[in-house]
């Protein structure tokens, strides 16, 4: 502590150094100026003693401990009272400049000033747009926690953790927001939402969003005396949720994503029609088809107000069934799709209240399978989404949900493939039956696409079965098979054509400019371009994508890796771990390369049911598999992987997964791995040295556990 001497010099040296004039703190300090001296040193010969006791006499200061009294001025004033001034004056000007530098003389002179002060210097920081004086902000919130936390209120850190997360300084901003969980306390709803909504601009904020977020809820399950803090939780917290899911999506984080998805289901937190959008998305990423499905027979009852909102299901749901190479599947939500919109139109929307639906996560016959709440008819003013991202194969035009010309393209060479033109014609004969002009304009150009291609048999049955299941398309539909069937000099085919065209009561007129001999458009791309100029835009578009869709190269081994995903998926769900590794094998011998989405799936079985060993083992199959092949990008995966490592104790394994994280460029949250090694291994070797070991394995141990102990910043 320093003596009464030191004191006084230091509060002359501010005095002299710092400020030229004085603030008028007391009457009899109002008249003084700043050229009058401080006779702080009048009593400094009786602090001084001899001490004869020690050899040549020598001259000791009297030591003693400082009372934190304030000094004395020669006029009266205490230096505690003209600093107070000082910090109030400078505060009430706004001068953030001034006050920081006296609240740091106070502080070291005397400790932290008035709670009513540090609070308003504290806002004052914490309003500044200024990043200097936002890090001040948080390094002062440091400090009272570490030495004074009584001073610090709920509200004093809500601003702060505001103003960090909307100057994007997402680390600071996750920490105040960690503190107060902490405490168990929260901001309200609403502030908590807008701090989450700057945090996830940016890819790490995502991260410290979604851990925080399973943090808070994860906690609201335990905290039974702090009901009040979390009362309100599953009132609002919707928004807060689409938030995080919807950063999840677009920074490509899927598994982070379906985390949350289950956490909703585990606290009761109610979907809403954006929530399901988003959840499409990371379904169709994670190739989850069954998960999708479940929630269809719910979407297809909402109103036509919201029909535009689920394009993106529809979309998600479809590319699904293309990656399962399903075309029944997918032809029967492509025939739904313009079902369901024309019965609303016929029939109008339902005024009867939406009610809450349950969707299983997981197998339906599952016991302890998790059910989440979803209102598909809710649809919350305040959005801030654009879930409406990819228009690829399903779009919204005129009002209504339509087919893309790259999606019917996929579905025409599937069927060719196939030798089933029939059920293509049955689908386009019940598109054809809705009346609409989009729908019968696409039979129309799905006949125009296929005598481009020189399918004229394809184009021909087609029309035969339109015309026998009474949807006739128009005559220029013929007239262009009949030109085609003659400039390919299929004379036999075209008087059939004719002759069937008579019969139906056509009547054709033998100078007809259609019946005269012109070039058949070939699905090159400089005719596609020809043809656009021509107002044949989606007749050249649709022929000119069927060409691609042939030229893609389909792999089998996709198709079976989709559903091998699946299958691993659902197995770990129900605890089949031995059926989960039969399939795992089964892809192995098939040499079809795992996916992240593979792993994932068994790490979170065996993560649910503590086989830890078994996940270094994984880890092996996963290294290898980066050797052989390309790199899994996936954040998520490795701290998965981490976590679990750290529960099992495994610390070899986690320097090496933060080793490779780090070599990638991945941020890691080092206060939740903290968290988590605190949680299991509190004590583990904080006080055995490395000679204290007693073999080689146990010094590897020790020193890697020292070595996490100080990585995360508890040594």
């Amino acid at each position: 502590m320093a003596c009464p001497l030191r004191k006084a010099i230091a509060v002359c040296s501010i005095f002299r150094k710092r400020y030229s004039s004085i603030v008028e703190v007391a009457s009899k300090a109002s008249r003084l100026t700043c050229n009058r001296r401080c006779t702080v040193f009048s009593r400094t010969e009786s602090s001084i003693s001899y001490d004869n006791s020690k050899p040549g006499g020598e001259l000791f200061p009297r030591q003693f401990c400082s009372s934190r009294e304030p000094e004395t001025l020669s006029w009266g004033v205490s230096s505690d009272i003209v600093l107070l001034g000082k910090l109030e004056s400078a505060l009430k000007n706004h001068n953030l400049e001034e006050s920081w530098e006296t609240y740091k003389d106070f502080k070291r002179l005397y400790g932290f000033p008035d709670p009513s002060l540090v609070g308003r210097l504290l806002t004052e920081l914490s309003y500044s747009s200024d990043s200097r004086w936002l890090r001040k902000a948080y390094n002062m919130v440091d400090s009272i926690l570490k030495e004074k936390r009584e001073l610090l209120r709920t509200e004093l850190m809500t601003k702060l953790c505001l103003s960090l997360a909307r100057a994007q300084m997402p680390v600071r901003a996750s920490s105040i927001l960690r503190l107060m969980l902490d405490k168990r306390i929260l901001p309200p709803i609403d502030m908590l939402g807008m701090i989450i909504f700057h945090m996830v601009k940016t890819e790490s904020g995502m991260i410290l969003s979604s851990n925080i977020l399973i943090e808070i809820y994860g906690s609201s399950q335990q905290l039974t005396t702090k009901k009040s803090a979390y009362a309100e939780l599953n009132k609002h917290d919707t928004l807060v949720f689409n938030l995080v899911l919807d950063a999840c999506a677009r920074f490509g984080s899927s598994i982070k994503g379906h985390q949350i998805i289950e956490l909703m289901a585990q606290v009761g937190v109610a979907a809403d029609a954006h929530t399901i959008s988003i959840i499409s998305l990371l379904h169709e990423t994670n190739g989850m088809r069954d998960e999708l499905k479940k929630f269809k027979e719910h979407i297809d009852q909402v109103s036509t107000t919201l029909v535009p909102h689920y394009r993106q299901f529809y979309e998600n749901l479809l590319s699904l069934h293309f990656k399962f190479n399903d075309i029944d599947a997918a032809s029967d939500l492509v025939r739904d799709i313009y079902t369901f919109q024309e019965s609303h139109h016929m029939h109008g929307d339902e005024t009867q209240p939406p009610k809450p639906c349950l969707v299983s996560i997981g197998s339906d016959n599952l016991r302890m399978g998790l059910k989440l709440r979803i209102f598909p008819h809710s649809l919350s003013r305040e959005s801030v989404f654009n879930v409406g991202r990819n228009q690829v194969l399903v779009m919204y035009k005129n009002g209504k949900l339509v087919l893309s010309n790259k999606a019917l393209a996929r579905i025409i060479v599937q069927y060719k493939k196939g030798g089933r033109i029939n059920e293509l014609s049955k689908l386009l004969c019940n598109i054809q039956r809705k009346g609409s002009f989009e729908s019968s304009r696409m039979c129309s150009d799905v006949v125009a696409a296929c005598i481009c291609m020189e399918w004229l048999e394809t184009a021909h049955d087609i029309l035969d079965d339109l015309d026998s299941e009474g949807s006739r398309l128009g005559t220029s539909s013929y007239m262009s098979l009949l030109t085609a069937y003659r400039n390919k000099n299929k004379l036999r085919e075209a008087e059939a054509l004719l002759k069937q065209l008579r019969k139906s009561g056509v009547v054709i007129n033998a100078s007809d400019p259609l019946l005269t001999p012109t070039s058949l458009c070939q699905p090159e791309d400089k005719n596609i371009n020809k043809l656009k100029e021509s107002g044949s835009m989606a007749k050249g578009e649709l022929a000119y994508h069927i060409v691609q869709e042939m030229r893609r190269e389909e792999n089998e081994a996709s198709f079976m890796m989709h559903q091998l995903n699946s299958s691993i998926y659902f197995f770990m769900r129900a605890h089949m771990v031995e059926d989960a590794i039969r399939a795992y094998r089964k892809m192995q011998a098939m040499k079809i390369h795992p996916t992240e989405s593979t792993f994932m799936n068994l790490l979170n079985g065996y993560s649910s049911l503590g086989m830890y060993r078994e996940i270094t083992i994984l880890w092996g199959d996963i290294k290898r598999n980066m050797v052989s092949h390309n790199k899994l990008n996936s954040r998520d995966l490795y701290e998965f992987l981490l976590l679990n490592f750290l529960r099992g104790g495994y610390f070899h394994r986690v320097m090496e997964v933060i080793d490779f994280m780090k070599e990638n460029g991945m941020y890691l949250d080092k206060w939740m791995y903290r968290h988590e090694f605190l949680k299991f291994h509190k004590g583990l070797y904080r006080r055995m040295k490395v000679s204290d070991a007693t073999n080689d394995v146990q010094i590897q141990r020790i020193e890697h556990v020292k070595h996490f102990r100080k990585w995360v910043g508890l040594d």
